[in-house]
């Protein structure tokens, strides 16, 4: 075996004389498996993705879903609570971050079983079939399922009465099997209906909210937090019991653990999780506004102020000015749950992009010259939109939820035969269907999931407010 490699390495000095790297790394390749052939048992068992993995690769591979508190785009910025607190630890860690994004709870499982992530970065409640093959950490506040159904006359108190309803469960969850449990219980009545596999539990939520299912069950604190986009949800009834949960990692990532839980005990990290709980899971999205002084025939205290700039952008200042008011009620102090600030509720990237910092982004002069200056930018953005006026309206829906879904709408809206310059009727009418499996999961679509109700609320009420305000002499 020497003798072969001293004869090769002789050939292989001749060759580099005139010749390439792929040939080098080739012949180092052979090399390599040549000499390594008889250890094949070992190097299998070397691959299981630890810490010094992810730090030799530089890269810590997380999975996660769209959900309310666990990553979303909102103004095409990335947040979530999982997705913060993750991003925080990679920064521990000193590596790179990559989010994955699965369907479905289950192809979370599945990715973090075949090795292609280290972390899933997802509330899973715990189970024996999951804590016999992962490692839960990071948990998160116990929770209890309940079932969630509208309020009404006809409002559900007690178990039995479920006896002869429809409740859409997802297969193989842990509401599907609490909910058979429950059915045992009282006499194997209640009619459970396995939703769609692209369907998320919080997909059936809303699905309760939007009154197309009547029942489905949930965890108390996911509910509540749905609760506040559908007042009309009735969480109150309790179908199980307090249960753990967190993210998971597998049973052979030892050193990712003992790394993950040095860093849950750190001060920094509970102050941070301390900080985003207030703001994913226990501040509204609609938030009560301030009431502003208006000076009399006046719109807003800042009239003046709309008038200066408005000329930059070639706007009607009173459809800037409706534009302020659906952001913060005229309010400059008003910070939104989510971090956008200011009379034009400039989101923290944004804001910095355009010379604010924390303290100068709530001056109503500099707020709304940088507002000003970010609907020039996306009027480059949309330039393609020919039409003034419907133009106008795409840059409305951008400076609500970000371009980035918008682009996904018009896309959608061409791929179907529709008008991808038009708004009403047209590109709005997809951004409603993001929301739907068949049209987020389309190959034309970029940015994923997202509820298009507010946004496209938000462009009507706004054209609305500015019609009303022009009438005014």
């Amino acid at each position: 075996m020497v003798s072969f490699f001293l004869l090769l390495i002789t050939d292989f000095q001749l060759i580099i004389m005139r010749n390439n790297n792929q040939i080098i790394f080739l012949f180092i390749s052979f090399f390599f498996l040549a000499s390594c052939g008889q250890k094949k048992k070992e190097t299998t068992l070397a691959v299981s993705t630890d810490l010094n993995e992810i730090i030799s690769y530089d890269t810590l591979r997380v999975a996660t879903m769209y959900g309310s508190t666990s990553y979303f785009l909102f103004r095409d910025e990335k947040m979530g609570y999982d997705f913060e607190m993750v991003t925080n630890l990679a920064k521990k860690l000193n590596v790179n971050l990559k989010i994955i994004i699965g369907k479905n709870e289950g192809e979370l499982i599945q990715l973090l079983k075949e090795r292609k992530v280290d972390i899933v970065s997802y509330n899973f409640i715990e189970t024996k079939e999951l804590k016999r093959i992962f490692y839960f950490v990071l948990p998160q506040s116990d929770s209890y399922q309940v079932l969630v159904q509208n309020i009404g006359a006809n409002s559900i108190s007690v178990a039995t009465e479920l006896a002869g309803k429809y409740v859409y469960v997802k297969a193989n969850s842990i509401f599907s099997q609490r909910l058979h449990a429950l059915n045992e219980e009282i006499g194997g009545k209640i009619k459970i209906v396995i939703a769609n596999n692209s369907f998320t539990n919080e997909d059936l939520i809303d699905l309760v909210g939007e009154k197309k299912i009547k029942y489905t069950v949930a965890y108390h604190n996911v509910a509540l937090l749905h609760k506040s986009y559908y007042k009309n949800l009735d969480c109150r009834m309790p179908v199980g019991f307090n249960q753990h949960n967190g993210w998971m990692i597998r049973k052979g990532s030892s050193e990712l653990k003992k790394a993950i839980e040095k860093w849950e005990m750190e001060s920094e990290t509970e102050e941070l999780q301390s900080k985003l709980f207030g703001k994913y899971w226990e501040k509204s999205p609609y938030f009560a506004q301030r009431k502003v002084k208006i000076p009399k025939g006046a719109i807003s205290p800042f009239d003046h102020l709309f008038k200066k700039y408005a000329p930059i952008i070639d706007w009607d200042w009173h459809l800037l000015a409706a534009v302020a008011f659906h952001e913060s009620r005229f309010d400059a102090s008003e910070v939104s749950w989510a971090g956008a600030a200011g009379l034009m509720q400039l989101m923290p990237q944004t804001a910095s992009n355009f010379g604010l910092n924390k303290l100068s982004v709530f001056d109503p002069e500099k707020n709304i010259e940088a507002g000003v200056q970010y609907i020039k930018f996306l009027n480059l953005f949309f330039k393609r939109v020919e039409n003034k006026d419907e133009r106008i309206k795409f840059i409305l829906a951008a400076y609500n939820c970000g371009p980035a879904h918008i682009f996904d709408a018009m896309a959608l809206a061409k791929k179907y035969g529709k008008n991808p310059q038009v708004w009403f009727g047209n590109v709005e009418y997809f951004l409603l269907k993001l929301s739907e499996p068949e049209f987020y999961q389309d190959n034309v679509v970029k940015y994923g999931y997202f509820r298009g109700k507010l946004t496209v609320r938000y462009v009507q009420s706004t054209l609305e407010t500015y019609e009303k305000y022009s009438q005014r002499k």
